[in-house]
């Protein structure tokens, strides 16, 4: 079972960046493929990006690609997601998974295995 920690959320200006970090402990992390959603309020949790256990692939939502890029470092247990040229819309909050299940990258029920979360706020 493999434990996992979002960090590196804040609050930053519209065209600003972040980088999340997703740290994992546990057995297995660089066996698994792994995503990132996002939920704003009074919205569902949708798909961001996705990346193959041995970082070879990876999948990004049309409202990120070119701004996002989602990468691993299987030797540090770590996912992270670098934010470029953030959009008021981009405020979430912003949740790593394990993709345990199988199904398409972007399906939010091939993950089984959830961080708790960290807030992005992307004022404007």
């Amino acid at each position: 079972q493999v434990q996992l920690v979002e960090s590196g959320g804040g609050l930053v200006q519209a065209g600003g960046s972040l980088r999340l970090s997703c740290a994992a402990s546990g057995r297995g992390f660089s066996s698994y493929d792994m995503g990132w959603f996002r939920q704003a309020p009074g919205k569902e949790r949708e798909f961001v990006a996705a990346i193959t256990w041995n970082g070879g692939g990876a999948y990004y939502a049309d409202s990120v690609k070119g701004r996002f890029t989602i990468s691993r470092d299987n030797a540090k247990n770590t996912m992270y997601l670098q934010m470029s040229s953030l959009k008021p819309e981009d405020t979430a909050v912003y949740y790593c998974a394990v993709q345990g299940r199988s199904g398409r990258y972007n399906n939010l029920r091939a993950y089984n295995n959830w961080g708790q979360g960290t807030q992005v706020t992307v004022s404007s």
